[in-house]
C-alpha cells in the first residue's frame, strides 16, 4: 500500500501536467449607459477584456446588433494574465436626423474560451434632438 501512494501522486501529476492551458475571459463590465446622445453624435467607448486562463485567448469575431455600431478588439490575442481593449462605436444619426427616443444595443464577442465562448455587451443611450 505504502508503495502505491507515491505512483499514485506520480500518476496524478503526470495527468495535470498535460491538461491543456485554457484562456478565461472576463469582462471589466457587461453593460454601458451612455446617457443622451444628441442625434449625429458618433460616441466612442471601451471596454477592457482580461483573460484570467492560462493559455492564449484568441478573439475569433466582433459582430454588433445594428449597423449604427461598430467594434474591434486590440490586440486579437490575449495572453494569459493580459488585457484588451474592446473599441465600440455607436452612430446615433444612422436611422435618420429625426430618430429619436431610447436605444439598446449588444455588441458579441466570440472567443476561445471553452466555458463562455461568446459574451456579450450591451450598451443603452437615450438619443435627443441636436
Amino acid at each position: 500500500m505504502k508503495r502505491l501512494v507515491p505512483v499514485v501522486l506520480w500518476s496524478m501529476m503526470i495527468v495535470s501536467a498535460c491538461a491543456p492551458a485554457l484562456p478565461d475571459i472576463a469582462l471589466e463590465r457587461a453593460e454601458v449607459d451612455l446617457g443622451n446622445v444628441p442625434n449625429g453624435e458618433v460616441r466612442t467607448f471601451k471596454v477592457e477584456l482580461a483573460n484570467r486562463g492560462q493559455g492564449d485567448l484568441v478573439v475569433e469575431a466582433v459582430t454588433t446588433s445594428c449597423g449604427c455600431t461598430t467594434a474591434s478588439i486590440e490586440p486579437g490575442v490575449i495572453p494569459p494574465g493580459g488585457t484588451g481593449d474592446l473599441i465600440i462605436h455607436y452612430d446615433s444619426g444612422a436611422h435618420g436626423s429625426d430618430f429619436l427616443g431610447q436605444v439598446a444595443r449588444q455588441v458579441f464577442v466570440d472567443t476561445n474560451d471553452p466555458d463562455e465562448p461568446e459574451v456579450e455587451i450591451i450598451f443603452t443611450a437615450v438619443v435627443v434632438a441636436p
